[in-house]
């Protein structure tokens, strides 16, 4: 037995192939014919708009024996609202307000040619009689308000100008204003049209009759203006002079008080200059005071304190004393004996050395006589060769105040050809003039003088080393004796 495998079929074709893509498309197409039929049949009014609706028949009442005939449109506005296609028609007018500029030429009832300019606000009414009505005269032909309205108002407005006079509408425009709206109001709601308001712009006139009228006022005003500029000048200058018066007494009193205060001020000045040295003469008294009660207090502390420290050095230097006479009395108890025996043994030493002294002394004495005889004769002798002798000592103060003028010289400038040793030569022209002067007064020269001074030292000691002692001396004598011999030799 042979099996034959069914046939796969696509889900997709077997559901086009149903009845059901059929009726999405149908339903689809419905709601379409809906759309389209439900835009045919409503319709919306804006809210600056209104909708007319004819095709409905109108109706006809009796009331107090009166018929009256309801029409037949229907105004909608602010809403939407269904219509029956085929018998029924929706018309749009629009209910917005627009500016209307309206200018009059007119004459008052004084005769007077004016020309009034003003702005009206009108718009189509919102009860249903005025829709109606507009709808019935400017259905499609919404410029034609404009028209209509200014014409209106114009007329209004001449009528309402030839009723009054240019006082009266320059200073009551608002009663102008009220006077053109109840004079038109009646034929623009027959129309269908409201004025919302009426104003008046300016007044003029060709023949300058406006200003005229203001002239006499002006000058009047003008009149009355500069009297009062004229007024206020003069307060203004009487002020001034017042204000300038009581400045200058101010500044008067000013100065005054500032003098007065000069002066105070100089005299609190002066006295407090003079109050200084006062002041600072009780405080230097008053300093000195109590500097002397602080010497006073300081003397009387360091009297306090020497006393106390002499008092205290007092008692232990009695202590030490008492001691020490205590321990030096008993050291002299214990040496006295030796002193004694050492005494006696020194005596002898004395004796023998007592002897040996006055033995030298003799011998020192005995040379010295023959040394100063000796020199009494030389010296009696030799007198001149002293002088010559004081005169070599004098060399050097001489040679000293010859260059004393240089030593006081700080900077020393030489123009000499030789240079510094110019210096030297004239020194040596001091003692060249030194020397001439000894020769012309003692015969002798300075170099005489140092050979003679030369010759006499040699001769001196030759004659001293010819004197013999007369005794037998020791060592030590002499050596005195010796140097006893060399003085008078040393001092010639």
């Amino acid at each position: 037995m042979i099996f034959v495998p069914a046939e796969r079929k696509d889900p997709m074709f077997e559901f086009l192939l149903s009845p059901i893509p059929g009726l999405i498309a149908l339903g689809i197409v419905v709601f379409l014919i809906g759309l389209i039929y439900a835009k045919t049949v409503y319709k919306n009014a804006g809210p600056d708009e209104a909708l007319v609706i004819t095709g409905k028949k109108s109706k006809k009442t009796i009331v107090d024996g009166a018929t009256m005939e309801e029409s037949g449109q229907r105004v909608v506005h602010g809403q939407g609202v269904f219509i029956t296609p085929f018998f029924q028609k929706a018309f749009k007018i629009s209910l917005r307000s627009r500016a209307i500029e309206i200018t009059a030429v007119a004459q008052d009832q004084n005769g007077v040619t004016l020309t009034v300019e003003a702005v009206a606000i009108v718009k189509v009414g919102d009860d249903p009689a005025a829709i109606r009505a507009a709808a019935q005269r400017f259905l499609g032909q919404d410029k034609n308000i404009d028209g209509f309205a200014q014409e209106v108002l114009s007329g209004s407005l001449r009528s309402s100008i030839g009723g009054t006079n240019v006082m009266t509408i320059i200073q009551k425009r608002d009663e102008l204003g009220s006077s053109v709206l109840a004079t038109a109001r009646e034929s623009l709601a027959n129309q269908g049209v409201d004025v919302d308001s009426f104003e008046i712009k300016g007044i003029t006139d060709e023949n300058d009759y406006i200003r005229d009228l203001g002239r006499a006022e002006q000058a009047k005003v003008r009149r009355q203006a500069e009297v009062a500029e004229h007024q206020a000048n003069r307060e203004a200058q009487e002020a001034a002079i017042l204000a300038e018066q009581a400045i200058a007494e101010a500044q008067n009193t000013l100065a005054l008080r500032k003098a007065a205060l000069q002066l105070d001020t100089d005299k609190a000045a002066a006295e407090a200059a003079a109050a200084k040295p006062l002041a600072e003469a009780k405080a230097q008294q008053a300093i000195v005071q109590e500097q002397e009660l602080t010497a006073q207090r300081r003397a009387s502390l360091r009297k306090a304190e020497l006393e106390s420290e002499v008092n205290a050095i007092a008692d232990a230097d009695a202590y030490r004393i008492r001691v020490t006479a205590i321990a030096a009395a008993e050291a002299a108890v214990a040496g006295a004996n030796a002193d004694r025996d050492s005494r006696i043994a020194n005596a002898e030493a004395l004796r023998a050395e007592g002897q040996a002294e006055a033995d030298a002394i003799l011998a020192r004495g005995t040379a010295e006589a023959t040394a100063t005889r000796l020199s009494a004769e030389a010296v009696a002798e030799q007198s001149e060769a002293l002088i010559q002798l004081r005169m070599v000592e004098m060399l050097p103060e001489i040679a000293r105040e010859l260059a004393a003028p240089m030593s006081n010289i700080d900077n020393l400038t030489v123009i000499s050809t030789d240079g510094a040793s110019q210096l030297t030569k004239n020194v040596a022209s001091g003692f060249t003039e030194v020397d001439g002067v000894l020769k012309s007064t003692m015969g002798l020269g300075i170099r005489e003088l140092l050979g003679n001074l030369v010759g006499g030292v040699a001769a001196g000691a030759a004659a001293a080393t010819t004197v013999k002692p007369q005794a037998s001396l020791t060592t030590a004598q002499q050596a005195d004796v010796d140097h006893a011999l060399a003085a008078p030799a040393v001092e010639a």
